[in-house]
């Protein structure tokens, strides 16, 4: 297979996977799924989707070792030190975004022993979410581009990623806007979607 093909394969392949784990986190879709179950099947859906999501990834990544490749750049010394610190500046915005959020509802183990099946809603807008609505994403985002070696297949990758989350934040942006109303427009009002201290007059990045 000729190496030109393999990022087109990659982006299909991201593209599907993003497609399939949008539609898991439909209401339609758990609704169907849940249908068979008991009435406290709804408990692990969270779970279930998480686990769902990250099986379906494996054969997206495992295409980056099996496909024809090849290195567009490596970022040398001393820059090199820069884009390393910045992963790991990026990995510890992750954790810290979980942390603020709740990791074990994130994970969907909390939602196992709540009576509703759901963890109470809860508007978080200090912290990190202080200077960004989508700290995660950010984080992800910068987690993915600041890699000091690029190849032909991790740029499919990166791209498709970046893609699905520009897409997803949207979906999610609607979502909150439902569950919390006035409150959340607010907090959409003065602060960026994904970039720090962006302004352009309205929510917007």
């Amino acid at each position: 297979m000729q190496a030109a093909l393999s990022p087109l394969l990659i982006i299909l392949a991201v593209l599907a996977w993003g497609a399939l784990h949008s539609l898991l986190a439909t209401w339609g879709a758990k609704k169907r799924l849940l249908h068979p179950f008991s009435p406290n099947a709804h408990r692990g859906y969270r779970l279930f989707y998480n686990v769902v999501a990250g099986l379906t990834l494996l054969p997206v990544l495992a295409l980056l070792a099996l496909l024809p490749d090849r290195t567009l750049y490596t970022i040398p010394a001393p820059w090199i030190a820069v884009f390393i610190l910045g992963q790991l500046i990026a990995a510890i915005a992750l954790v810290v975004g979980l942390l603020q959020t709740g990791v074990w509802s994130f994970l969907g183990l909390r939602q196992l022993v709540h009576p509703s099946g759901e963890a109470p809603a809860e508007l978080v807008t200090s912290g990190l979410y202080r200077w960004v609505r989508h700290p995660l994403y950010t984080a992800g985002l910068a987690l993915i581009w600041l890699t000091p070696l690029m190849t032909l297949n991790l740029l499919a990758l990166n791209l498709g990623l970046t893609v699905y989350i520009l897409i997803g934040v949207r979906y999610e942006e609607r979502k909150l806007r439902r569950e919390f109303g006035q409150p959340y427009a607010d907090y959409s009002a003065r602060t960026p979607m994904l970039i720090p201290g962006w302004k352009r007059g309205s929510p917007g990045l």
